[in-house]
């Protein structure tokens, strides 16, 4: 049987939409990022997340990002670079009242000037939100 938190965090791979051998690449890292978020992806894809230096073709980026990270829209520039063209990037941000919250408005100013949509938000863990973005041409994209 399953406990109660397990399900919990096996389920943040899957409502991130991550499924087994995706390749995933994480740039952010941090002491403060949720460990149990990390350890359900790589479970989930059966391996290791790829660290920000990483140049293969990725379908998921996990993007940790903090008020103090400096500009958003660059940072979207440059790890878009290796995304599959049906890739997915999650923003996953602290929650209001967390150390380095960052204001969702500063994220929904930033996506379109950089060419992507944003789609969805989904809570990850206790203290961090997601935030899904992709290429706007996917039809998955404009279904709001």
């Amino acid at each position: 049987m399953v406990a109660a938190g397990d399900a919990g965090s096996a389920s943040v791979a899957e409502r991130l939409g991550i499924k087994p051998d995706m390749v995933v690449q994480e740039i952010g890292w941090d002491e403060d990022v949720d460990e149990d978020v990390r350890a359900a992806i790589e479970e989930e894809i059966g391996g290791e997340l790829l660290d920000e230096d990483a140049d293969d073709v990725v379908e998921v980026v996990l993007l940790w990002w903090r008020e103090d990270d400096g500009d958003l829209g660059d940072t979207l520039i440059e790890v878009r670079t290796p995304l599959d063209e049906n890739g997915v990037i999650w923003v996953l941000t602290p929650k209001t009242g967390q150390p380095g919250h960052v204001e969702p408005s500063e994220i929904a100013e930033a996506v379109p000037q950089v060419g992507l949509a944003q789609t969805a938000n989904i809570s990850v863990s206790a203290d961090w939100v997601g935030t899904r973005l992709v290429s706007p041409k996917s039809s998955k994209a404009k279904q709001r």
